[in-house]
């Protein structure tokens, strides 16, 4: 019995062991798509800012004028920043942050019928991008990102790696 778990362990290790490789390919997918619907976004904000500025006003909110064109160029630069993968955990809060008042100003029964009823909340237009923006806040732009090579390059702290033993197992790379 001890041996089919012995087998089961090494299984289960090295099954996740290669899935784990798909991890830093999996956070470009993701900054890539939504970093580009984030930048159009943006550019299509900035190109109307005085639609923009008209809905802020509907909502109430403090200097629409002004909250529009940054909301404008969050979206459009914070698009492009999360694309390469530069400054991403930095401009994944500053979207975050957007985002959860985009849920709160302009989305807010969406968000409070979070829990009674959830379809209205995943359907509301900031969801998505939030998603993806939590992602990359908690994971990181994963290998395949300009913020890894400029750490490379300027000596900071390198992310643990790791590679599998001879038996499938995950096991710290020493440097």
């Amino acid at each position: 019995m001890r041996n089919i778990l012995v087998q089961l362990q090494r299984l289960y290790d090295r099954f996740f062991g290669l899935v784990s490789y798909l991890q830093s390919p999996f956070l470009l997918f993701v900054r890539l798509y939504w970093g580009w619907q984030l930048t159009e976004s943006g550019w299509g904000k900035l190109h109307n800012l005085s639609r923009v500025t008209e809905f802020f006003t509907s909502l109430g909110l403090p200097m629409p004028a002004q909250t529009a064109f940054a909301i404008s160029c969050l979206e459009f630069f914070g698009g492009i920043f999360l694309a390469a993968g530069l400054l991403s955990r930095l401009t994944s809060l500053a979207l975050t942050i957007n985002l959860i008042v985009a849920y709160i100003t302009a989305d807010r029964e969406a968000l409070v019928s979070i829990f009674s009823d959830p379809d209205k909340f995943y359907a509301a237009a900031p969801y998505t991008f939030l998603v993806a923006s939590l992602i990359i806040l908690l994971f990181g732009p994963g290998k395949i990102a300009l913020d890894t090579l400029l750490k490379k390059f300027s000596g900071g702290d390198s992310p643990p790696t790791s590679t599998l033993d001879r038996h499938g197992s995950i096991k710290p790379q020493e440097d």
